[in-house]
């Protein structure tokens, strides 16, 4: 219970301090803080699509796969 604790008071002052950290940069070093955010935030959701695009076409081929092993099997 006590490393629960810990943890959550560690996460609450790194919270604090990236707080603070932002809240004293300059307006210049905010756009481009958030611009960094906007790009990671668009490179995940690529890396998502091109990984689900990805998962379809290898689950495509193997319900063809199967459908014809299965057509062949009854036939």
């Amino acid at each position: 219970m006590k490393k629960g604790r810990l943890l959550a008071l560690l996460g609450l002052a790194g919270g604090a301090f990236a707080y603070w950290k932002y809240k004293n940069l300059s307006p210049e070093q905010k756009e481009e803080l958030k611009q960094k955010a906007r790009k990671v935030g668009k490179d995940v959701k690529e890396a998502t699509l091109d990984a689900e695009q990805t998962i379809s076409e290898g689950l495509d081929k193997l319900s063809d796969k199967a459908k014809e092993v299965f057509d062949k099997a009854t036939t």
